[in-house]
């Protein structure tokens, strides 16, 4: 039996389990290391409570009009406290759409001193930014799950000298390292990366898992501009995203109002699907991101602590102390490359060069204190033996229901005629009285009577001179004849002839074919074989079937 206390509240199981774990190693094992070498000064806030028990978060980065606060209302499928849409920069803050019984707006300075959420450590950005931060609550079922972080319209032009009081990027990094998926919002119609836009992205260095990319308002180009646009795209990320393949890119129009290019609507609704799947799964996936996170947090915090220690090593005792601290800050770069290759760190590990000598110049090298190998040594046994025994705990979490309610409700939607792919491709014609093969019917029993059918049966070989005329892979058309042979005797008769022609079609069309045939799809006559259960074309045998 885990030795974690489970809490009985309406949160989801795992949190309580994986979190408790987190808390009760982080305080006792490596809480200590940070707050020996001023980790929390130098890199990043203590970590609360709260930050273990937050709900998955999703962030939203973008230039302004390109449909940040509109994608979160699609998400919700109503307004929240404090919206603000429009052409321009109508949202000028930060703003957590959060879950609560009672709808109201939450001012930011009052956010950081509850102790009850994880923004508390945003007060160190200042007056000035907590003024330019607030918290929408209510009732919504999709927010029972996630917490959706809407961000101020990132400025270009002329706009962008505009000075906004705070650390905008140093906000950015602080929700980059706690969320769950960082979505970064472009418009079809104006792709240009700012450089406000691209310090932005370039704050997430390090989250690069995290990022996912939308192409938005793909409906107002049509679909020869879209494909430049596209390409576009991909080229303008490639500069600023420092990674060896690009992010996924999800096109589309997220919002609820009429295309006006349909052209690629099937692709927009292929797009909404996969990137529906990808939020609605952060729940089940919050546990292993939290243990994710808290790993990296680790590794920073070791490789921070060697830092200090050097640092203070190479200090003289007595005389010439500036002049020295002056040189090691100069040196910082020959320090980082010692640590790395001493303690096998990558590159990718090691602090922002300019920003950690910004932050020694400020510091008392003095008040650094020397290595600690015991420190070292309990944070390398948390990470050998206590995240090992959390990692068994986090596959009994799986069971957490995904993201329900809003726009998602409708998009997972399988009732309506309006699901994603309901009564077309292999969906067509269930419900109808009919057999929906006989439609086409006549030409496809021409082309069976002009195969010379023995018996009313033409044999494997002379079936597969006919399917492979539509070029598909023989694979597939090995799949069309196992489910078109319905009767598995190796042989097509007149209704398995025409059935195959129709899951052809299906595939030609751009739809997958199922691993079953479904039962409205089974002939009439062919019915009695399953005795009214339908569906499910065995394997079957037959010297025919190895045809393909």
């Amino acid at each position: 039996m885990s030795f974690f206390k489970r809490k009985k509240d309406s949160e989801p199981q795992f949190y309580a389990t994986v979190a408790d774990g987190l808390k009760k190693i982080y305080k006792g094992k490596l809480l200590p290391l940070e707050e020996t070498y001023d980790f929390h000064e130098f890199v990043s806030p203590q970590l609360n409570e709260p930050d273990f028990d937050a709900k998955p978060m999703v962030l939203l980065v973008g230039q302004y009009s390109t449909g940040k606060t509109t994608f979160i209302r699609y998400l919700l499928e109503r307004d929240y406290p404090g919206i603000r849409i429009g052409p321009e920069p109508t949202t000028d803050s930060f703003t957590a759409v959060m879950y609560g019984e009672h709808e109201q707006v939450i001012p930011g300075n009052a956010l950081a001193v509850d102790k009850s959420k994880q923004f508390r450590p945003l007060s160190k950005f200042g007056g000035s930014f907590l003024n330019r931060f607030q918290c929408s609550i209510l009732k919504s079922t999709v927010l029972k799950c996630v917490t959706m972080i809407d961000t101020p319209g990132i400025l270009s032009g002329e706009k962008q000298r505009v000075d906004r009081g705070y650390d905008f990027v140093g906000v950015l990094r602080w929700f980059a390292e706690r969320v769950d998926r960082i979505i970064l919002l472009f418009d079809a119609n104006k792709l240009d990366i700012s450089d406000e836009f691209r310090r932005s992205i370039e704050a997430i260095h390090g989250y690069e898992d995290k990022v996912r990319i939308v192409l938005n308002k793909a409906d107002q180009v049509d679909h020869q501009e879209l494909m430049r646009v596209y390409g576009a795209l991909m080229w303008s990320i490639s500069k600023v995203i420092n990674v060896p393949e690009c992010p996924k890119i999800f096109v589309g129009s997220f919002w609820d109002q009429q295309l006006k290019h349909d052209l690629y609507r099937r692709l927009f609704e292929k797009e909404l699907q996969c990137l529906f799947d990808d939020l609605q799964d952060l729940p089940r996936y919050a546990a292993m991101r939290k243990l994710n996170d808290f790993i990296k947090r680790a590794r920073m915090a070791k490789i921070h602590a060697y830092i200090i220690s050097n640092l203070k090593d190479d200090m003289p005792k007595l005389f010439g102390k500036g002049r020295k601290k002056k040189e090691l800050i100069k040196n910082l770069p020959a320090l980082l490359k010692k640590i790395q290759e001493e303690n096998m760190v990558a590159t990718s590990d090691l602090p922002e060069l300019t920003e950690m000598q910004d932050k020694l110049a400020q510091a008392d090298f003095q008040k650094f204190p020397p290595l600690k190998e015991k420190l070292i040594a309990q944070v390398n046994h948390m990470l050998d033996k206590d995240i090992a025994d959390l990692m068994a705990i986090v596959p009994t979490d799986f069971t957490e229901p995904v993201i329900r309610g809003g726009a998602f409700d409708d998009v997972k939607d399988m009732t309506s005629p309006f699901g994603f792919e309901k009564c077309e491709g292999i969906d067509l014609g269930a419900g109808e009285p009919d057999w929906i093969v006989t439609k086409e019917r006549g030409k496809w029993d021409d082309i069976f009577q002009s195969l010379s059918p023995t018996k009313g049966k033409i044999t494997g070989s002379v079936a597969k001179k006919e399917m492979v005329k539509s070029r598909l892979p023989n694979p597939v058309l090995a799949k069309v004849w196992r489910l078109a042979d319905v009767d598995q005797d190796g042989m097509l008769d007149a209704d398995e002839f025409a059935l195959s022609m129709h899951l052809i079609n299906i595939k030609l069309d751009g739809f997958d074919l199922p691993d079953d045939l479904p039962s409205h799809l089974i002939p009439p006559s062919k019915k009695r074989l399953f005795n009214g259960n339908g569906g499910g074309s065995g394997s079957g045998s037959g010297s025919d079937r190895d045809s393909y």
